[in-house]
């Protein structure tokens, strides 16, 4: 079922922000990104301004719209900053949007070529769940910085400042109560993609508030997709709480991979990015809840970083804080040793951080 919709990797992610020159400046500063790639007025964009930047194999595109009738420019003023566009790189362009709008899935933008003297790029989109694109990129006659309308950023710019993240492990969404099982439904028959595993609300939970969750991914297995739905409980949920203040469904969050969470974390601590920590009572008998790990706990401890294994090895895993004023997006660093799962063994103690940050926010309120 996988190959009538091959996908070779994460593309790139699309973020619509409010001030895209400030939003480069913090992924720069306290992310680690480089800005390879701009377009705006300078370059002849005159309703966008974008910024690509680049570590590892990661890509993200910040974009803002130049004038407030922008389609970008309404999506900040009702979603706020967040990621609008998940685009994978494919063999064919068009045929992915053909296979996937003939197995149900809605157009959003019809094939489409574009030319400047480093070849042609193809793309494509469809709509996923809330006002989110999956987007279709075929790169294989296009040999520029990014894309035509594009400018390589002069040398100046090109300072790396990495902190060690190499690529996107896997893309998280929330949708409403009742929806996941259609999305569920919606990658699996439309794009091929399979259950990799599922969570109930038992399995996520904490005395106050649950959900349940899917992991779907494609034949590949690069392409790692789980999807959360809220589930009943004493309070408003995690999910409940994203939901509300994104005025719909999105994705909550993107896990980057690094393969020395330690110093990643570090460094992006010393940078001033904000991480959910966790209780010390939760490093006292890691190892033997764990087993065995190359890494000094006192240093996890000190860092905040989690540790789960399942029958393939361990990962260790951190959360940041909402990166934007809204509870909505946040990122989560991981490294992999073999494990392939999600740290299902560290929810309740991520879900009860979690939920003191929402405390704080006054939005863990009685449901």
């Amino acid at each position: 079922m996988s190959d009538f919709c091959p996908i070779k990797r994460f593309d790139h992610l699309e973020f619509y922000v409010g001030n895209a020159k400030q939003a480069a400046l913090f992924y720069s500063q306290c992310f680690g990104f480089t800005n390879t790639a701009y377009r705006g007025l300078e370059t002849g964009s005159r309703e966008i301004a974008s910024y690509v930047m680049q570590q590892g194999n990661i890509q993200f595109v910040l974009s803002t719209g130049l004038t407030p009738e922008h389609p970008i420019s309404k999506s900040v003023l009702k979603h706020g900053d967040g990621i609008a566009v998940v685009a994978l790189e494919v063999p064919d362009a068009v045929s992915a949007y053909k296979e996937t709008t003939k197995r149900g899935a809605t157009g959003a933008i019809a094939p489409t070529e574009e030319e400047d003297a480093y070849g042609i790029l193809r793309y494509s989109a469809i709509h996923a769940y809330g006002d989110v694109l999956i987007k279709f990129v075929e790169r294989s006659d296009y040999t520029g910085v990014f894309a035509p309308g594009f400018h390589a950023q002069s040398k100046a710019h090109l300072k790396s400042n990495g902190v060690g993240l190499n690529t996107i492990d896997h893309i998280v969404a929330n949708v409403e109560l009742g929806a996941m099982e259609r999305w569920v439904q919606f990658f699996a028959e439309t794009m091929g993609f399979s259950l990799l595993v599922h969570f109930d609300d038992k399995t996520i939970s904490t005395e106050y508030s649950a959900l349940m969750s899917k992991v779907m991914q494609d034949g590949t297995g690069k392409i790692k997709l789980p999807i959360n739905e809220p589930a009943q409980g004493k309070h408003k949920s995690q999910i409940e709480e994203y939901l509300e203040h994104n005025y719909g469904p999105g994705v909550q969050h993107v896990a980057l991979a690094s393969e020395n969470i330690i110093e990643t974390v570090t460094r992006m601590k010393a940078a001033g990015v904000e991480f959910l920590s966790a209780p010390q009572t939760y490093y006292e008998d890691l190892e033997e809840r764990v087993g065995k790990i190359d890494e000094p706990i006192d240093k996890l401890a000190e860092l905040g970083i989690l540790v789960d294994r399942d029958q393939d090895g361990y990962l260790l895993q951190i959360f940041t804080q909402p990166v934007q004023d809204r509870p909505t997006l946040f990122f989560e660093v991981i490294e992999r040793h073999g494990a392939r799962g999600f740290g299902e063994g560290n929810f309740k103690a991520l879900f009860e951080a979690i939920e003191r940050e929402q405390a704080r926010r006054g939005n863990l309120v009685t449901v």
